[in-house]
């Protein structure tokens, strides 16, 4: 019978990183560790291989509790909740409204409305020139009868309403207001928010309607206004995704999130608002990604950060915790495979909120390739459901906590964040960066590594740039008559105007939202409190953020193969040169097939050839194609490709491939016949690319 107590401890005694430490060195038998086992990330961040107390040397915790500074743990103590908010942006009202029932039906808690590119502007339907851009990205919604129609049977005072309304952030908000009040819903009741961020319109658009101080005191007139009125609702809104989708890294999209902020505390402050009150009208809307420790470490650390803003202006403790809305970012979706997009969703989803976002969205599947249906809305809010209703994940605070991995990187990518914002206020503010160009020169110098990193397929794109499936039958959406949904919503706004002829001393009122909302309460249009808010009189313009999608050079070539396809009824033929026994040939075989589909060739292959180049030259002549690709091993490749790489330059092979890394060899096996190497981390967007030149499918 055994005595005593048995303790792990006994059996396997700790070891301490140093002793780790020298042992992994010893197997790498001379190799660096820093360059064969640390992960270098795009935001300068070294990922170690193992995190341990010694991360924290002092023995204490700098993250504290949920609910108390420095609130990286959470902006409460009892745990996120979470509201799932969706997106709504068909041109149709009637469609938008069917949508919206079906989603609050489903467990929606609250909507986002995105207007069309002409509300944006601050404009109607009808005005000027701007037709084309009526119903663009966004719903043909111009008057409180518009959103009274989107939002038929909506219970809003059990729904919250957020829009989307670009740099017609005042009017947009007037006419919500307005149909809150003809609803009978007290302004103490409202919930929702108006997403006033007119510098996050100047770096997408390139352009404001008004000049910057006059667009910045609007923002402090409707935030004082909603402060005042609308205690559940916020009316300004930081939207980091502009930077985000130009390819910002996640210490970047920090950054400039909170000099954003800075600029609109220095406008909320001066129209009357002392800090806490002005904070709490900001709601932080953040894009993320699918490497989920990055996502969870980038609200974790927006958290602690916006807290060290707040505390340096003096604000106080509770006024510290900004309200998150988070979504997945469009950068990571693809137009490709677009069922993949479910997974890239609920990484994403599950980032927000096991890092404590507040409010979620959640996106179809279908997203970037037009108008989502009831399937993929449907999917869409059924993966946050299931996240907090099945997983449970809300139930449990700040699960993220206690990682040393993932307080390091929060503490890193905090760093990095704070460096840049210092630089951004010493250069002027984020106006001046964005007026200056600085923001986008850094951004586009971010994406550089990034970029070539995507080519050579260092960060695969599941389904585009990695595994394609070249028989996947494209996601169909019902055709819109985009010319009789404008003509209507025409006949609308006209309609609106004979029926009212509100008074539109909107310039000189004390109080221009509360004016506003009068004005659109009394049949005032989005287009009229515009214009009576001297929309377009003057303004500032800038070179715009272009938004870059990871998967979009890929899927530029497979149109370009397709469009080939449908013009000469065959894609760009590739043949695979197996050569050996099928050891010597899979595996080469096997990364050349899915090398050429990404790019759209079609791939012909046979079983294979052993050391016969006479049967290899002879198929690829029967294939009908004119790039031929050498696939076998190290080992027999100095052997075969001086002889086989000949023979199909004589049998009419355009291009002689080598799957290889010809290393010292080059230049022998280029005057042996072949024209390129394919490999791991070539480039392999630029040889697709060069190669459907010179099959004629691409002609720049």
């Amino acid at each position: 019978m055994l005595s005593g107590t048995f303790t792990i401890r006994d059996e396997f005694p700790s070891v301490d990183y140093d002793q780790w430490r020298a042992l992994v060195e010893a197997d790498l038998k001379g190799a660096s560790f820093e360059e064969k086992l640390v992960t270098h990330t795009h935001e300068g961040i070294l990922v170690q291989t193992i995190y341990a107390a010694k991360d924290f040397p002092d023995g204490s915790d700098p993250h504290g509790f949920p609910g108390l500074p420095p609130f990286v743990r959470g902006s409460r103590p009892h745990g996120a909740v979470i509201d799932l908010r969706q997106e709504h942006a068909h041109p149709d009202l009637e469609t938008t409204n069917q949508a919206i029932l079906t989603d609050v039906a489903g467990g929606v808690t609250s909507l986002l409305l995105r207007l069309d590119a002409a509300a944006c502007s601050g404009r109607d339907v009808d005005q000027g020139a701007v037709n084309s851009r009526a119903g663009k990205n966004g719903m043909l919604a111009y008057s409180v009868d518009d959103l009274d129609a989107a939002l038929d049977e909506v219970q809003l005072d059990l729904v919250g309403v957020a829009l989307e309304s670009g740099a017609a952030f005042l009017p947009a908000a007037a006419l919500l207001t307005a149909l809150w009040q003809r609803r009978g819903i007290a302004p103490a009741q409202a919930r929702g928010a108006f997403n006033a961020d007119p510098l996050a319109v100047l770096a997408r658009e390139g352009e404001l309607p008004h000049a910057p101080e006059v667009t910045l005191s609007l923002l402090g007139d409707l935030a004082q206004w909603t402060s005042q009125h609308c205690s559940h609702v916020t009316a300004v809104g930081i939207d980091t995704s502009v930077y985000h989708h130009a390819g910002a890294t996640a210490a970047q999209d920090l950054a400039l999130g909170l000099a954003t902020g800075v600029a609109y505390l220095r406008a909320m402050t001066s129209a009357g608002l002392d800090i806490d009150t002005a904070t709490g009208q900001i709601l932080l809307r953040m894009s993320l990604g699918t490497h989920h420790f990055l996502a969870i470490a980038k609200l974790r650390a927006a958290r602690r950060l916006w807290w060290q803003v707040i505390e340096a202006c003096g604000g106080s403790d509770s006024a510290g915790t900004p309200q998150i809305h988070a979504r997945v970012s469009d950068r990571v979706l693809t137009r490709r495979d677009p069922y993949v997009n479910i997974l890239r969703n609920s990484v994403s989803a599950f980032a927000a909120c096991i890092g404590g976002a507040d409010v979620v969205t959640s996106v179809p599947f279908d997203h970037v390739l037009g108008l989502p249906d009831e399937l993929s809305r449907r999917v869409a809010r059924n993966t946050v459901l299931i996240l907090q209703e099945e997983a449970h994940l809300q139930r449990v605070i700040d699960p993220a906590g206690g990682s040393w991995f993932l307080e390091t990187i929060t503490d890193q990518l905090a760093r990095e964040a704070w460096s840049i914002f210092q630089e951004v206020e010493r250069q002027g503010g984020m106006l001046a960066t964005l007026q200056s160009g600085w923001v986008g020169r850094q951004i586009d110098s971010a994406y550089g590594p990034r970029a070539k990193d995507i080519a050579c397929r260092k960060q695969g794109i599941t389904g585009v740039s990695e595994f394609p499936n070249l028989a996947e039958q494209p996601v169909s959406h019902s055709p819109l008559d985009i010319d009789a949904l404008r003509a209507a919503a025409s006949s609308r706004v006209q309609r609106a105007r004979q029926e009212s002829e509100p008074q539109l001393a909107l310039a000189s009122a004390e109080s221009k939202t509360a004016a506003a909302a009068e004005a659109a309460a009394a049949g005032a249009t989005l287009g009229l409190l515009a214009t009576a808010l001297v929309f377009h009189a003057s303004g500032v313009q800038i070179q715009p953020l272009k938004a870059r999608s990871f998967a979009e050079p890929f899927e530029e070539l497979r149109d370009a193969t397709d469009d080939w396809q449908a013009k000469y009824g065959r894609r760009p033929r590739v043949f695979l040169v197996k050569m050996g026994p099928i050891a010597q040939h899979t595996a080469r075989a096997a990364y050349a097939k899915n090398f050429f589909e990404v790019g759209g060739f079609e791939v012909v292959t046979d079983d294979g050839f052993q050391e016969d180049a006479d049967a290899a030259v002879a198929s690829f002549r029967e294939s009908g194609a004119s790039i031929a690709v050498i696939c076998s091993s190290d080992k027999l490749v100095p052997k075969l490709v001086p002889k086989v790489a000949h023979e199909l330059r004589a049998a009419g092979a355009r291009s002689v491939v080598l799957a290889s890394n010809p290393g010292d060899n080059e230049a022998a096996w280029r005057d042996a016949g072949v024209d390129r190497f394919i490999f791991m981390k070539c480039d392999v967007l630029a040889t697709l690319r060069e190669m459907l030149q010179e099959e004629g499918v691409l002609t720049t």
